[in-house]
């Protein structure tokens, strides 16, 4: 028998051809689609990532049942193309499963009747969105690089990366362009997210390639022949992004005193948790990650090696199987849980107690603001933070508070507990954060003698234990 799939972990390269397209200034997408494929990539995935209202220079062919039974797409893109040729917009036709799934290809008509109008090929049913993007970016080189050799600008950096339904790519872009600059180096370009076509030809000028990514943007990267660094994230990883952009381009002295001068003032929040008495709490904390590659292996290293947390679960979401990551949460109950709505929507399913971050799309949650960085060190801060604040947040939520009792509610009665149930007990409560053992072995005391004492006995069992989990 198949197993069922409960979610899926990424999304179609179709949708990574459009975020990687739309982006550019110069070019509209036409997708070779149904109307339903618009309102989802163009609308409705926008509003719940980049908080981007719709695509302007998105348009559908709009595909009717007609075509994708007998005529084909033919007729429609070119009707299409028609309407939105003008002057110093580069058109570019992008297949979706459906176009593909009637064998719609147009690379040869648009050379006969339109050559200035490309088509890209999404493969939607084969790669997922990383692929896709990967694939997108190294088309656009390919595509639309002058050919000319490299005239290498000293000093200036390129980089590769933030498309749109990117988690949190304001955010990171942000510091990682503050890294950059801090170095000594000169940012040349952001690409797809700030540039335009022309400044394809540009990128093999740049000194040094930063690439922001570690799930696409490495064949790109390597096509323009350039030293490439990937963008990094926890303490040892930015200190040594530092100072090798700082050898790259010949700035070894600005870059080893702007990372002396971070460990003195964006760093200091670190140092000053560190030495008081919330250090006690990170060797207790355990989380668990659910993100795309960047952030899963990211989050691990930080938080793990170098913060000392326990690390119970890193996956990849473009690999992961949901159903056995489900088990692994119910499992293992981390304190924080890292992840995308999917893995939220588990957490209440099972009835967890984990604090819930948000560290990948899908998801309802807008990531426009500068400030929630996970990349650099102002991202190693922020992190760090958003752990502290919800540990003392957990701390206020187990405080001993007396309640005033109901209506002709009358107070649980002590009742003698039998070895079995206390070890079981023993046994639920070492599973719960440490932070909060003791009153959570308090609260689940008197539920079960309460429990017990409504079903008439006078000894807790192991069985009133079962009952309450």
């Amino acid at each position: 028998m198949t197993s069922t799939i409960r979610d899926e972990s990424t999304a179609s390269a179709y949708w990574a051809a459009v975020n990687t397209f739309c982006p550019l200034q110069d070019v509209h997408v036409i997708a070779d689609a149904p109307v339903g494929c618009y309102n989802l990539v163009g609308v409705a995935v926008m509003d719940y990532t980049d908080s981007i209202p719709y695509l302007e220079n998105f348009t559908p062919t709009s595909l009717t049942e007609k075509e994708i039974a007998s005529s084909g797409s033919s007729e429609v893109v070119q009707e299409t193309i028609e309407k939105l040729r003008e002057e110093g917009r580069q058109l570019i036709l992008v297949s979706s499963a459906e176009s593909e799934m009637i064998g719609s290809d147009h690379e040869r008509m648009l050379q006969m009747r339109y050559p200035d109008v490309r088509f890209f090929s999404s493969n939607s049913l084969q790669e997922n969105e990383w692929e896709g993007r990967d694939r997108a970016l190294l088309w656009l080189h390919r595509q639309f690089d002058d050919g000319k050799p490299a005239e290498i600008v000293p000093g200036t950096v390129s980089i590769i990366g933030p498309t749109y339904g990117c988690f949190n790519s304001p955010s990171d872009l942000a510091e990682l362009k503050r890294l950059i600059k801090g170095t000594g180096g000169e940012l040349r370009h952001v690409f797809p997210m700030e540039s335009s076509l022309r400044d394809i030809s540009e990128l093999k000028n740049s000194e040094v390639v930063v690439v922001m990514y570690r799930e696409f943007g490495s064949a790109l990267a390597e096509a323009l022949r350039r030293p490439v660094l990937q963008a990094p994230m926890g303490l040892d990883e930015t200190a040594g992004f530092i100072l090798e952009l700082g050898r790259l381009i010949g700035k070894e002295a600005r870059a080893e005193a702007f990372l002396q001068e971070e460990k003195r003032t964006t760093l200091r929040p670190i140092w000053d948790l560190w030495r008081g008495p919330q250090a006690e709490w990170f060797p207790t904390v355990r989380f668990g990650v659910a993100a795309a590659r960047t952030y899963s292996e990211g989050l691990r290293r930080f938080l793990s090696e170098e913060m000392g947390m326990q690390c119970l679960f890193s996956h990849d979401s473009a690999t992961a199987d949901n159903t056995a990551l489900r088990l692994e949460i119910a499992e293992k109950q981390p304190q924080f849980l890292f992840g995308r709505i999917v893995d939220k929507i588990y957490l209440a399913e099972l009835d967890a107690k984990a604090r819930f971050i948000p560290a990948g799309f899908p998801g309802p949650v807008v990531r426009r603001a500068l400030g929630t960085p996970f990349m650099g060190h102002s991202g190693a801060v922020w992190l760090i933070q958003e752990i502290v604040n919800a540990l003392y947040d957990m701390l206020f939520n187990f405080l001993p508070i007396n309640r005033a009792a109901g209506p002709g509610e009358a107070p649980a009665p002590e009742l003698p507990w039998s070895a079995e149930a206390g070890e079981l007990l023993d046994r639920i409560v070492a599973r719960a954060p440490f932070i909060s053992q003791i009153s959570f072995g308090r609260e689940m005391r008197k539920k079960a003698e309460a429990l017990a004492a409504k079903q008439g006995l006078d000894t807790v069992t192991p069985d009133i234990i079962r009952l309450l989990q």
